[in-house]
């Protein structure tokens, strides 16, 4: 499987690579080598992939280069290795455009909730509901379809599936369980499916992308940040179809909940 930085490098210590591309097979046919990398004595590029040891992109400790093929060519050398690093160099500083390096936040053990739902609150709800609808039943995608693919188109699967990774490791599992067994008696697809967007619209705040897909924003803005805000409020989002419900505390307990149709009456108009 690659890796997020992906690149070939030459005989003649030519590196290619292309921020996005992580796929070597892609990167082939986009440099237009000859592939002659079965046989190792005509072998002219080697597939090369450098990740960090701790597998976090967003603070990497190390970063470990490793040639991606069934034998290591005979001409490869440190000097071919230290070609590899300078592209690498700059493909970290491209990356760092689109990414946003914060504390992941688990908001139901790090954060206080707060104990009253005030009109603020209830504004960031409503819009949260807003931007769900326009594209849940608009276009019959979801907020994570919608994260996924723009940075998926930005910056590459594997950076997206190593973050995703890193928020989903940190909260994913204990949300999940903590949100169902709270509403378990209602637990239904909808359900689910609110709770992954609440997940993936604050996974998806950890990269700056001009354009985000499947949902009008003004351009170079988060179109998700409200349920952002209710996250780093220790507030998680979830909705069974006709009711939306906030959990916090240690337990992700429901805090708070309205009816859609009752929290139409907010948002800023």
């Amino acid at each position: 499987m690659c890796k997020a930085f992906s690149c070939l490098v030459h005989r003649n210590k030519d590196v290619f690579w292309k921020l996005g591309v992580d796929n070597h097979h892609k990167l082939v046919e986009m440099c237009k080598w000859k592939d002659n990398t079965y046989d190792p004595a005509r072998m002219t590029f080697a597939r090369i992939e450098i990740t960090p040891k701790n597998k976090d992109y967003l603070f990497p400790d190390e970063w470990k280069l490793q040639v991606d093929e069934r034998i290591r060519p005979y001409w490869f050398s440190p000097a071919h290795e230290e070609a590899c690093f300078v592209a690498h160099k700059l493909w970290l500083k491209e990356l760092d455009k689109h990414l946003i390096k914060k504390p992941i936040i688990h908001p139901f053990n790090d954060i206080t909730p707060p104990k009253r739902f005030t009109k603020k609150i209830k504004n960031l709800l409503y819009d949260w509901d807003s931007v769900w609808d326009s594209i849940e039943y608009s276009i019959g995608d979801y907020v994570w379809d919608s994260i996924r693919d723009s940075i998926e188109y930005s910056v590459g699967d594997s950076v997206w599936d190593s973050i995703e990774y890193s928020v989903g490791d940190s909260v994913w599992d204990s949300i999940e369980y903590s949100v169902g067994d709270s509403v378990w008696d209602s637990i239904e697809y909808s359900v689910w499916y609110s709770i992954k967007d609440s997940i993936e619209g604050y996974t998806g705040s950890f990269f700056k992308l001009k354009k985000w897909k499947y949902v009008k924003h003004t351009k170079g803005e988060y179109p998700f940040t409200s349920v952002v805000e209710l996250w780093e409020m220790g507030l998680v989002p979830s909705f069974d179809g006709e009711k939306w419900r906030l959990h916090g505390g240690k337990d992700g307990k429901v805090l708070f909940e309205i009816t859609e149709k009752d929290l139409k009456k907010y948002g800023d108009k």
